[in-house]
């Protein structure tokens, strides 16, 4: 009996080990399997940032094309009033380009906003209205009489133009040119034989700005620049006066529809200073910034009331533009102080913005 019992014992031992075996086993499998389990969902976590970072790559250079733009003032031109009335000229040279993936450019604009704006010897401004580009002036620019090889500088503005294609912005900034910054590079000598000194640096700066905006490959590219002079005074109470070309340019890139596929907006403040004799007082040296060159340093941020830079509502405004023809942009409604009125716009753009519409038609216009 005392034999069956010990038997018995001993199968149960038996069994309880065998028991506990098989559970530390099956312990194990579980923990084997969630590791594997938490492998595979690391992997498929990193697998899914990589797929995301591999979209965002995608959609920074979608369609491979960048497009930028630049401007360059000089106002040295401008002169003392004395028998005859001063001139205070500012000559501001626009550029856009499209880039392509290699950094090559595919397509290029150039004008220039020539603007001459007279003071007498008493330090009064002889305001004018109506200011043209010399694009837009054409054969009146009056150039080709005096042009060596009979060309308009339009004409010659073309020959430029077309030879920046192909090439990178280094390669713009290596073109030959002479100490009057005439370019000595015979094929484009034959079609230009302007100073192109502003009009390489332009170029350059516009094609090493450039962005992925949303511009396509076979979208026409167009420049509008639109100037006025009203910010200028005469000089009183011992106090300068000032002749000053408020420019506003607006590059636009349009598909086969006519709508923009992307916008870029720009201003400058080309302003020469004198006092009550028609001296000039300005530094005609001085470098003049765009109001995007400015950005924070232009100070509207605190005088806005809603608190955004001149350079962030102009941005606003770009995208606001993509997906419209011209004619609606200029169709946006505004205020008689030119100020958007409409409900989408208006709380992210507070400055005038009719400049825009007008050179926005411009750059439709002119588009290529």
């Amino acid at each position: 009996m005392k034999k069956q019992i010990c038997l018995l014992a001993s199968a149960v031992m038996a069994a309880g080990m065998m028991t506990g075996c098989g559970s530390k086993t099956a312990e194990t499998t579980a923990a084997a399997t969630e590791a594997a389990t938490t492998a595979a969902e690391t992997t498929a976590a990193e697998t899914t940032v990589e797929a995301s970072k591999e979209e965002t790559t995608a959609a920074n250079t979608d369609g491979g094309l960048r497009t930028g733009m630049a401007v360059v003032t000089s106002t040295g031109s401008s002169k003392d009033a004395g028998d005859k009335d001063g001139n205070a000229q500012v000559d501001s040279v626009a550029a856009v380009v499209v880039v392509d993936a290699d950094g090559k450019i595919v397509n290029c604009m150039i004008d220039t906003a020539q603007t001459k704006m007279a003071f007498t010897a008493e330090g009064k401004v002889v305001m004018a209205d109506g200011f043209k580009t010399k694009k837009e002036l054409g054969d009146d620019y009056g150039m080709r009489p005096a042009s060596g090889i009979g060309k308009e500088w339009f004409e010659q503005a073309a020959a430029i133009e077309e030879y920046v294609i192909g090439k990178t912005a280094d390669e713009v900034e290596g073109i030959a040119v002479d100490e009057t910054t005439k370019t000595t590079e015979p094929d484009l000598l034959a079609g230009a034989t302007i100073k192109i000194g502003s009009y390489v640096q332009a170029i350059t700066e516009a094609a090493r700005e450039s962005q992925v905006i949303g511009t396509q490959e076979g979208d026409k590219l167009g420049l509008g620049i639109v100037t006025n002079m009203e910010k200028s005074k005469d000089a009183a109470d011992g106090k300068e006066g000032q002749c000053q070309a408020y420019s506003t340019y607006v590059a636009t890139t349009t598909g086969a529809d006519g709508k923009i596929t992307a916008a870029v907006i720009d201003a400058s403040q080309g302003t020469v200073k004198f006092d009550a004799t028609g001296k000039i007082t300005s530094d005609l040296k001085e470098a003049v910034q765009t109001k995007r060159q400015l950005g924070d340093a232009y100070g509207m941020k605190k005088a806005s009331g809603i608190g955004k830079e001149w350079f962030e509502q102009a941005s606003a405004m770009e995208g606001f533009m993509v997906g419209k023809t011209a004619d609606e942009v200029a169709g946006i409604t505004v205020g008689d102080d030119g100020k958007t009125t409409d409900a989408d716009l208006v709380s992210s753009v507070t400055i005038s913005i009719d400049a825009f519409q007008e050179a926005a038609l411009k750059a439709a216009a002119d588009a290529k």
